[in-house]
């Protein structure tokens, strides 16, 4: 299955018509996800599914200025809070960025890369983007995957932005589990 991304599908915010309105500040809060769900949650943890050099998607070579074929180190992980995944997060670092800059990326393990991000003030964060994904979309089936034994709705949302350190790019992906909705409105 391809993604069918040929241009740029991704939305700056999300339609108040197809997004439920509990899902809305999920998708547009430009602080970190990662302390939004422990403040929500008694036990966080960062669950691996995958990291390794690999072809990134189109929108996502694009968006970095890779080249068609270009590898690029992709790092999936699933948030998990009260052991319940939340969210499937995939993070695309160009290559060439992994040295110096982003050296943190090499080695994270199950570390959350959000806290990492945020707890360095040279880390620009670009605008937040948004985009409702089906089961057309190669990206739904991985994160069904990923989120074995979870009921997916007909289309799952997710967010992105590049961040941005010395000038180098580093992608970050987020889609939100249905289970996104059982964490408290408020922080505990």
């Amino acid at each position: 299955m391809y993604t069918r991304l040929h241009r740029e599908t991704w939305l700056s915010r999300p339609p108040r018509a197809t997004v439920p309105a509990a899902l809305r500040p999920w998708l547009t809060d430009p602080g970190s996800l990662t302390a939004r769900i422990r403040a929500r949650c008694m036990d966080f943890r960062v669950d691996v599914v995958s990291q390794r050099l690999k072809r990134p998607n189109r929108d996502e070579a694009w968006l970095l200025g890779l080249r068609a074929g270009e590898l690029a180190w992709v790092r999936e992980v699933l948030l998990v809070a009260d052991g319940r995944p939340v969210v499937f997060a995939r993070s695309v670092l160009p290559r060439h960025n992994v040295r110096g800059a982003w050296n943190l990326f090499h080695g994270i393990g199950t570390r959350p890369l959000g806290a990492a991000l945020f707890a360095d003030p040279r880390v620009e964060r670009q605008p937040l983007a948004c985009i409702g994904l089906d089961r057309r979309d190669a990206r739904y089936h991985r994160i069904a995957a990923a989120l074995a034994g979870q009921r997916l709705p007909a289309r799952v949302w997710a967010r992105r932005s590049v961040f941005l350190l010395r000038g180098r790019a580093l992608l970050v992906s987020e889609a939100f589990a249905p289970a996104i909705l059982d964490l408290p409105a408020r922080p505990l």
